[in-house]
């Protein structure tokens, strides 16, 4: 009887003693998670580890040329950490190749709504845009529905949002298409479209925004742009954009939706520094002087 007793106390403090260890475990793993230790989601939690392309401005290259370079700079600077990059082309197999492989930990540039990832908060809105030179009498033009394009030759990258526009609005009879998926490091079918523009090739040119606004801004002489945000046929062309991370970095996408936060003025300053054309919610542009403002 006595044996029985002092068995059932040795069980009853090795029970107690396991309990203690797992409330003591759970107690730990909340706290991590709550201060948003980010050692095991990030595959260097000293190192910005940053997935981007090397050959694709304005949006990056491996000089360190582009905005999002300059914008993984001063988020680097912000936490504190060294920055890295694993480059590959933004062609077909990108997020797997990067991203989901754990080679980086975030991608710069990522439009909400895309499920390849997890978006971020996003910390610009833009939208597809017209170029055209000045003084060809097409500066005021604000929507491809415009009278006034119709029967001109107009650049359009193949399979993107406004050829859509274009084909509900009779504009594709006379267009020069431009192909999507090419291999960055050795072509660009914006800079190859602005060219055409430049040499009258084409009397405007459809392209997303940033691109837009970065060759317009360094052409010479600099070429007017237009955010198509009043079309009423085809699909709406403004777009918001964030950061792209893993679906199961929580902590890593919290933290850096507080840097959003935290540092929209010096993101939209690097951001116009490149000419890229900003808006608003209501599709009001973000300028200089209005700088502070969230997309």
């Amino acid at each position: 009887m006595r044996q029985n007793t002092g068995l059932h106390r040795a069980l009853l403090v090795s029970l107690l003693a396991i309990a203690a260890t797992l409330v003591s475990r759970d107690i730990c793993r909340a706290q991590t998670s709550e201060s948003g230790d980010l050692s095991i989601e990030l595959v260097d939690p000293k190192v910005l580890r940053v997935c981007a392309d090397p050959r694709n401005l304005p949006f990056s290259n491996e000089k360190g040329e582009g905005f999002e370079n300059k914008l993984a700079e001063f988020f680097a600077e912000k936490l504190q950490k060294k920055l890295d990059y694993m480059y590959f082309p933004q062609a077909t197999g990108f997020v797997r190749m990067t991203l989901g492989s754990h080679r980086c930990d975030v991608i710069m540039g990522f439009p909400q709504g895309n499920d390849l990832a997890q978006g971020t908060n996003p910390y610009y809105r833009t939208a597809y845009a017209l170029v055209v030179k000045q003084r060809s009498g097409l500066e005021d033009v604000a929507t491809l529905e415009d009278e006034r394009l119709k029967g001109k030759h107009i650049g359009i990258v193949a399979g993107t949002p406004p050829a859509t526009n274009m084909a509900v609005n009779g504009l594709m009879m006379n267009a020069k298409p431009y192909p999507l998926m090419i291999d960055t490091r050795f072509d660009s079918s914006a800079e190859a479209m602005i060219g055409d523009l430049q040499k009258g090739e084409i009397d405007a040119a459809v392209l997303w925004g940033p691109m837009a606004g970065f060759y317009a801004k360094n052409a010479s002489p600099a070429l007017h742009v237009t955010p198509l945000v009043k079309e009423t046929t085809g699909p709406k062309l403004a777009y918001r954009i964030g950061m792209g991370v893993r679906p199961a970095d929580q902590n890593w996408k919290r933290q850096l939706n507080r840097l959003i936060q935290e540092n929209q003025p010096a993101i939209n300053k690097i951001l116009l520094d490149f000419g890229v054309p900003l808006l608003d919610e209501n599709d009001r542009p973000i300028g200089a002087e209005t700088a502070t403002k969230s997309p």
